[in-house]
């Protein structure tokens, strides 16, 4: 058989047997999603009502003409298997189309949350066993993003292979496996958010088994010092992130008020640097204005959507001073000047170390204001745990 011939069967084969997963790769989360999930302020309680008004909210703040369309539902909306083994809502969700419906309508998506486990990690049913019967239920519904987290699974992983790191390694990653596959044939485009806490380096093998985005890390709490913790520890990473696969540091908890709006704005630019989903974890109904113009800075946004694609990594580090940069299209540079003290500190920044000249372009995007280096050396009063964020070209 010639090349051109065999290459050709080798895609007819690959289009019969998953070309609609290499659709959906190439057109589902282009660009790291944005959107709300319910967990950090709601958890279990979360409802019907509160999805709703999470979207009505989502419409009326902006946050949607800003990019946030995915509405997320965490754990705790399962109900019980019937006899077909079919998943159904508990009494929190009446109608779970209806909701999806719902959302469609204001212009939005609807995501929702379980398993590879039998239990969920708030002990609800998941989806072991029943991969492709979920997934099937989840395209009826109308579901468009899944968030699959790993939870009760590792106890099959131990009991299975008590002793045998491997064997639980190629147990997980044939779980998440199963359900991407389950996934395209339940013939819907649904974004897979893989949440296994980072373990096993997922960065290296979560595009193999369909991951259009991956927790990088344990969870997110309202605290700067996890914050920090999380952001600053997505060092070396960003080689794995890219169009359709990105690296996720957990939530955003802007707005849930345990940190300082100083502290927010450094949540918000380092994550946008990383190129990170922003999921806004807060009660949207209840937003203050400050909040509201974290959330909705347009031109920290366009960074973390930069359509190049390309995650930001750490530049500099100074004592308590960090500078973290991320390449953007038309040959500009993000870049974040991060104090992790717990006072004010001067930061310089030298163009040339940039690869720019003295005349490059640099433009503040917390104040909305373009600024001016002198002589190829811009230095700034950079807030206690606070940021200044530059878009600089040339």
């Amino acid at each position: 058989m010639s090349i051109s011939k065999l290459h050709v069967t080798a895609f007819m084969l690959l289009a019969t047997l998953g070309g609609s997963a290499l659709a959906q790769d190439s057109t589902l989360a282009a660009t790291p999603p944005m959107g709300w999930n319910s967990w950090n302020h709601f958890a279990g309680r979360v409802t019907d009502a509160d999805v709703r008004g999470a979207a009505d909210a989502i419409v009326s703040s902006g946050m949607r003409d800003a990019g946030y369309i995915y509405v997320n539902i965490d754990d705790t909306w399962e109900g019980q298997r019937d006899a077909q083994g079919i998943i159904h809502t508990n009494f929190k969700f009446p109608d779970m189309k209806a909701l999806a419906d719902y959302v469609h309508s204001k212009g939005l998506k609807l995501g929702i949350y379980s398993g590879p486990g039998p239990k969920t990690c708030a002990g609800f049913e998941a989806s072991y066993g029943h991969e492709e019967q979920d997934a099937k239920t989840y395209a009826e519904w109308g579901i468009d993003y899944l968030k699959y987290d790993l939870c009760s699974f590792t106890e099959i992983m131990r009991k299975d292979a008590p002793h045998d790191r491997d064997k639980q390694f190629q147990m997980q990653k044939a779980a998440y496996e199963k359900m991407h596959q389950a996934l395209i044939a339940s013939g819907r485009p649904i974004v897979f958010s893989l949440c296994q806490y980072g373990w096993n380096d997922v960065w290296k093998w979560g595009t193999d088994v369909g991951g259009n985005l991956w927790r990088t890390t344990g969870d997110i709490n309202d605290t700067y010092q996890r914050m920090a913790d999380i952001g600053f520890g997505q060092l070396g990473l960003a080689k794995y992130a890219g169009p359709g696969h990105w690296n996720d540091p957990d939530m955003l908890e802007v707005g849930n008020g345990g940190m300082t709006d100083d502290e927010y704005r450094t949540h918000m630019s380092l994550w946008a640097i990383l190129a990170a989903p922003l999921l806004a974890g807060n009660d949207l109904s209840k937003m203050s204005p400050e909040t509201l113009s974290i959330l909705l800075n347009k031109e920290v946004i366009a960074v973390d959507q930069d359509r190049l694609g390309k995650q930001g990594d750490r530049a500099f580090a100074v004592g308590m001073t960090e500078t973290w940069t991320r390449p953007l299209t038309g040959n500009a540079l993000a870049a974040g000047l991060f104090n992790r003290d717990t006072e004010e500190h001067s930061v310089p920044l030298h163009l040339h170390d940039l690869g720019f000249s003295d005349r490059a372009k640099l433009r503040d995007l917390w104040k909305h204001e373009d600024v001016a280096a002198t002589k190829g050396d811009y230095t700034v009063t950079v807030p206690a745990h606070g940021v200044v964020m530059l878009r600089i070209s040339q």
